[in-house]
């Protein structure tokens, strides 16, 4: 890990704070935040096919994953409570573990083409409640589990992030196969990935069809 200068690094609020001029309290980015899904964030949520979910393992370790599904697949219960689903995956559950220990949890969610996103801060908790998975149902098949948030905090996150970096530009978009494949990819970090291309192919092609299989 490379050092950093001791005397530019800022280790407390006052610091930060001549760094960062205090905000007006009477400004949008300070009323903004509320306590409860209202029917702009009910809205944009039934909007959303993609959200980023951050989660804190009880000795500190921060992870985010991300979560898709045909927009809406988020589901709202009441003003303070959603449900994701929990699809099946490579059972690594990194998420599921960390909120089983600290139910602390942040939610960014996203709707193609918007420069706007909508953040959720809140406790979560793990649930196989037939009554919740039920209402999350896919191609007639049931998530594993639910993701049930209790929300503390619900606002609005403005354009910039989304509007500097040009992410829905057709211009933005870059070419996939200038990267190798995922496969090779994971190969080359751990295990190592085959010479032969041929081979390599076939592994790539195992993967898209356990995309295929376990989806749903």
């Amino acid at each position: 890990m490379r050092e950093l200068k001791p005397e530019f690094l800022i280790s407390d609020v006052a610091g930060l704070r001549e760094v960062f001029r205090t905000p007006n309290p009477e400004s949008l980015s300070q009323k903004k935040c509320i306590d409860h899904l209202d029917k702009h964030a009910r809205t944009f949520i039934a909007r959303s096919p993609f959200l980023c979910l951050g989660t804190q393992a009880l000795e500190g370790l921060a992870d985010v994953t991300p979560r898709g599904d045909p927009e809406g697949f988020v589901k709202v219960l009441d003003a303070r409570t959603l449900v994701i689903p929990e699809r099946p995956g490579n059972n690594r559950i990194d998420s599921l573990i960390n909120i089983v220990a600290n139910p602390n949890v942040g939610l960014i969610f996203l709707v193609p083409g918007f420069d706007e996103t909508l953040r959720v801060n809140g406790t979560a908790q793990v649930t196989t409640d037939p009554d919740i998975m039920a209402l999350m149902e896919v191609q007639e098949r049931l998530p594993r589990a639910a993701i049930v948030v209790s929300v503390k905090e619900v606002f609005l996150h403005c354009a910039k992030a989304f509007r500097r970096s040009k992410l829905w530009e057709p211009a933005s978009q870059q070419d996939r196969s200038e990267m190798p494949s995922l496969s090779k990819m994971v190969l080359d970090q751990s295990t190592g990935a085959p010479e032969d291309a041929e081979e390599m192919a076939k592994l790539d092609a195992q993967l898209e069809a356990r995309y295929r299989e376990t989806m749903y």
